[in-house]
């Protein structure tokens, strides 16, 4: 295996959110969430970009935007799934040959931040690779909700991931890294990686990426300086707003 040479970038999307509903039509800034971050992806530059809609009110408002929108099964049970499906149906000859998955309610993200998870699979050992960033705040080291990535950076700014974990880890004195969860696939990677049944750490941990781990797979964590604001509630709507209006 190479470089990739021709990949895509897929942002998933549904409506279907308990803490603010019709997340990805949330206005702001005067265009729809899912929008936004369409624009952040699209400015990255990698290739061209998909939004994996489950439902045909997102389609319309990317197409309005002048994006690309393929419509997915809304029963489908994860992210990854949905990129999967919408690659499948958009390019059924496999031309393109890895892609990136940005999740659909990161509206502020940095285009920096989309190109460098792309560059760890330059390694040709690498099947899948993602991002995390230092954390800095000691409540987050305890906080259950914030997903640590495992990994021996040394003095470099990728490293092959050895677990994700929920809990407080590594122990000892030394940085925790905050796992944020964008994802490039080589392709034959995401069709393994959809086609295998869920992980028993994976279903204890409720983190679909140590499927992949369990299943020998190896994921390449590359460092950012920040954690992107992920919209979740409206006090993070109106955050992003502020962030994209300033």
């Amino acid at each position: 295996m190479s470089t990739p040479r021709n990949p895509v970038v897929v942002i998933p999307a549904r409506m279907a959110s308990t803490r603010l509903p019709n997340k990805p039509l949330a206005d702001i800034c005067g265009e729809p969430m899912i929008v936004q971050v369409w624009r952040r992806a699209t400015e990255a530059g990698i290739g061209p970009v998909l939004v994996a809609c489950a439902e045909q009110e997102i389609a319309d408002a990317v197409t309005a935007a002048g994006g690309i929108a393929v419509l997915t099964d809304p029963d489908l049970p994860s992210g990854s799934d949905r990129v999967h499906q919408a690659l499948q149906t958009f390019d059924p000859e496999g031309k393109f040959d890895a892609v990136v998955n940005v999740q659909g309610d990161l509206p502020t993200i940095d285009a920096a931040d989309i190109r460098a998870v792309f560059d760890p699979l330059a390694d040709p050992n690498v099947d899948i690779a993602t991002l995390a960033a230092e954390i800095k705040r000691d409540e987050e080291r305890t906080n259950p909700n914030v997903v640590k990535a495992v990994a021996a950076f040394g003095t470099g700014r990728v490293a092959r991931a050895l677990y994700f974990t929920r809990a407080t880890a590594p122990y000892g004195d030394g940085p925790l890294y905050h796992h944020i969860g964008l994802y490039t696939y080589r392709r034959a990677a995401l069709d393994r990686f959809v086609s295998l049944p869920p992980a028993e750490l994976e279903q204890r941990e409720k983190l679909e990426q140590l499927r992949a781990l369990e299943n020998g797979m190896v994921i390449a964590v590359a460092l950012v300086d920040g954690v992107p604001l992920g919209v979740d509630t409206q006090e993070d709507l109106e955050r992003a707003r502020e962030v994209l209006g300033a």
